[in-house]
């Protein structure tokens, strides 16, 4: 199973990690690895002649992508690991041209270089928004439910919901985890106790540091990354699921990529590929995900008419 393979890669990957999000520090750095074993352009590939002629003069889609076990995570060596470069893997078996991952810090870092063409697209975990869409195309393909971990020898002080409530929450700014806080932090309210404090920071992995350090009472997450970092450390991490009655929504995850850039189609094609031959659904099994599998992937869910 991968998890239990990433369980035991991330525990010598976290000091890598924690130095690769310190060097990282921003849009600039271009130097941390990528995605690893860039493959050969195939113009024979299904999509290939859908590609817009800058991606196929340039031979490689550039992916920006900060560190977010089980998503991406950057081995020693430098390689990337995770379920973005196996979904890439397939697409590629589509486009025919390699994906290459920038390692970046910072959301904001991110979509910027996006919209100056520095990157060809992100694959989040970012949920779809009307705003976004009016930057971006987005191609959703999974959905999540926002977790909060905490370190388990405090289990007596954290682990009731209402705990969380006034407490220090740490999160990925600009994340769907922020907006999913200031959610809770509306039934808190609601329920007469403080709203929790949101700390934000560049990437999943500087929160759970956070938690280490007793900086941050909890690190707001995904699920899947709140499963796998209890597979990376057993005992040493709970957990707390956002529940409807604490405004936990169901958010749309996707791949974005820059309005305008001719992408969209070309992608969104080789997403249906995948789909339909079945690699999706094995992907998603093999990283345990299939709680927060779609049927199908879906452009611009929030202003398609």
């Amino acid at each position: 199973m991968k998890l239990n393979r990433l369980g035991a890669a991330l525990i010598a990957g976290v000091g890598v990690l924690a130095l690769a999000s310190c060097s990282a520090g921003s849009a600039d750095d271009d130097g941390a690895g990528g995605s690893g074993g860039v493959s050969e352009v195939n113009t024979d590939a299904p999509l290939y002649d859908q590609l817009p002629q800058g991606i196929k003069d340039a031979g490689v889609i550039t992916i920006a992508g900060d560190t977010h076990p089980p998503y991406r995570t950057v081995e020693e060596g430098g390689d990337i690991t995770g379920i973005d470069p196996d979904l890439q893997a397939a697409l590629f078996e589509q486009l025919g041209v390699p994906f290459e991952i920038k390692p970046v810090s910072g959301m904001e870092a991110i979509l910027t270089g996006m919209l100056s063409g520095r990157y060809d697209g992100f694959n989040g975990p970012l949920r779809t928004t009307p705003e976004r869409e009016a930057d971006f195309d987005a191609i959703v393909w999974m959905t999540t439910i926002t977790s909060y971990v905490y370190l388990a020898e405090r289990e007596d002080e954290l682990a009731d919901p209402e705990a969380l409530c006034g407490a220090r929450v740490a999160g990925v700014g600009g994340s769907v985890t922020e907006s999913q806080l200031e959610r809770y932090g509306e039934w808190c309210v609601a329920e007469g106790l403080e709203q929790p404090e949101f700390i934000g920071l560049d990437d999943t992995n500087s929160t759970f540091l956070a938690v280490n350090s007793d900086r941050a009472d909890y690190a707001g997450t995904t699920q899947t990354a709140a499963i796998d970092l209890q597979a990376t450390d057993p005992g040493r991490y709970e957990y707390l699921v956002q529940s409807e009655d604490q405004g936990a929504g169901i958010d749309q995850l996707a791949f974005f990529v820059p309005k305008g850039s001719d992408m969209a189609e070309p992608m969104f094609a080789a997403f249906e590929a995948i789909f339909d031959n079945g690699e999706y659904e094995r992907i998603m099994s093999e990283w345990d995900l299939t709680e927060v599998a779609v049927d199908e992937p879906v452009l611009n869910p929030m202003t398609a008419k």
